[in-house]
C-alpha cells in the first residue's frame, strides 16, 4: 500500500513538474538564489589526465593537515567548467576543514550524472564538434548549444572512471589521502551520482549523501523530465548518456540499486526540501522553477525512503525540513547538518 502511494504521488509530482518547467525553460540545480561565497583561496588546483583530457579538482586541507579523513563534493547540471558551485555559492569546504575533514572538488561534469557515458553526447548522430562550450544560461538557452562541441561532446564523458580509478590513485600518490572510507556528497545530479559511487565502489565512499537527488529516475515520466533538463543545462542527449531502460540505465537508478547500499552497510544522509520558499526566497520565475525542481526531488526521495524500509535498511538518516526549494541556499544548510554524522563515519 506504502509503495502504491509513493507510487502516484511520484507521477503526479512529475507530471506537475513537467507541466511548469517546459513551456518556462527549466532553470536547473544550481540556479536560484546563491549565497556569496566564490572563489575561495585557501584550496588549490589539482589536476589530472582522464580519457577526457585533463581534468580539475579544488582540493582544501584537513585544519589538522590530516591525510585520512576525505569527501568528494559534487556539482548540479549546471556544473562550471572553472570552479565547483559548492565553491562560488556556498561556505561548505570552510566549515568541513574546520571539522579536520579534506575536501575534494571535481571541476565540471555538465550534465553528466558523473556517469560513464555510453557515447559523446549528438542529436541523431550530428554534433560533438572540436570547439564550442558547454555553457547555458538559466533562460533556456542551453538548447542553442546542442551542436556544439565541448566535454562530453567532442568526447566522450567518463566521469565514473575518474572519480573512482584516475583521480583517487592521483590524490593517494601526489597528496597522501586515504583513498577507502571516503565520503561523497551532492545536490540534485550529484546526489544521485554519489549514492551510485557509494553502491558500486564501496571500497572507496563508506559515505554518501544526497541533497534534492533524482533518486528513483527510472519511474515514469522521470527520464523525459531529465531529457528536457539536460537539454537546458548544456544541450546534452540523455540518449547518448545510456539507452533507455537497458541495464546502464537501470545501473544509474538509486531505487533499482537500493539492495546494494543495504547489503554495502553505506551510512547515507537523504534529503530533500518540501518546495515551499521561505520569504526570502521571493516570488519569481526562479522561485517558481525551484519550486517544481524541489518537489520532483521530493517526490524521487520519498519514493527511495520507501524503497529502503521495504529492504529493511536502517543505515539512512532522512532529512525533509518543511521549507525548501531547489537552491544553494538550502543545500548549504543541509550540508551543515549532516557534517558531525560525516565525521563520525569517514576515514
Amino acid at each position: 500500500m506504502r509503495a502504491r502511494r509513493a507510487g502516484a504521488w511520484l507521477k503526479r509530482a512529475v507530471v506537475m513538474s513537467i507541466a511548469v518547467l517546459m513551456p518556462l525553460g527549466v532553470t536547473v540545480a544550481g540556479g536560484g538564489a546563491t549565497a556569496s561565497a566564490a572563489f575561495n583561496p585557501s584550496g588549490f588546483d589539482f589536476w589530472v589526465d582522464s580519457d577526457m583530457g585533463p581534468i580539475k579538482s579544488r582540493i582544501f586541507r584537513a585544519a589538522d593537515g590530516n591525510t585520512n579523513r576525505v569527501v568528494y563534493a559534487l556539482d548540479g547540471m549546471r556544473a562550471r567548467n572553472d570552479l565547483s558551485g559548492w565553491e562560488i555559492d556556498t561556505e561548505v569546504a570552510r566549515e568541513l576543514t574546520k571539522w579536520n575533514i579534506n575536501v575534494v572538488m571535481p571541476v565540471g561534469g555538465m550534465s553528466s550524472f558523473y556517469a560513464d557515458w555510453n557515447a559523446p553526447s549528438t542529436i541523431l548522430g550530428i554534433g560533438g564538434g572540436s570547439s564550442g562550450s558547454a555553457s547555458a544560461s538559466s533562460s533556456g538557452s542551453g538548447a542553442m548549444q546542442m551542436l556544439a562541441g565541448g566535454p562530453g561532446k567532442s568526447t566522450r564523458y567518463t566521469w565514473e572512471s575518474f572519480l573512482t580509478n584516475n583521480l583517487r590513485w592521483a590524490l593517494r600518490d601526489r597528496l597522501g589521502f586515504n583513498p577507502n572510507r571516503n565520503g561523497v556528497f551532492g545536490l540534485s545530479m550529484g546526489g544521485s551520482a554519489a549514492l551510485t559511487l557509494a553502491a558500486y565502489h564501496p571500497d572507496q565512499f563508506g559515505y554518501a549523501a544526497s541533497y534534492s537527488g533524482y533518486l528513483n529516475v527510472s519511474a515514469p515520466g522521470m527520464r523525459e523530465a531529465l531529457r528536457v533538463a539536460m537539454i537546458d543545462a548544456g544541450g546534452y542527449n540523455i540518449d547518448s548518456m545510456a539507452p533507455p531502460w537497458g541495464p546502464q540505465w537501470l545501473r544509474m537508478d538509486p531505487f533499482v540499486f537500493a539492495p546494494r547500499l543495504k547489503a554495502n552497510n553505506t551510512r547515507l544522509w537523504v534529503s530533500a526540501g518540501s518546495g515551499l520558499p521561505a520569504a526570502q526566497d521571493g516570488l519569481s520565475f526562479g522561485t517558481l522553477n525551484a519550486m517544481g525542481l524541489e518537489a520532483l526531488a521530493l517526490a524521487n526521495t520519498r519514493a527511495f525512503q520507501v524503497r529502503m524500509a521495504t529492504l529493511g535498511a536502517n543505515n539512512v538518516t532522512y532529512d525533509f525540513p518543511a521549507v525548501g526549494v531547489h537552491n544553494w541556499r538550502y543545500w548549504e544548510t543541509e550540508v551543515y547538518r549532516m557534517i558531525p554524522d560525516l565525521s563520525a563515519h569517514i576515514g
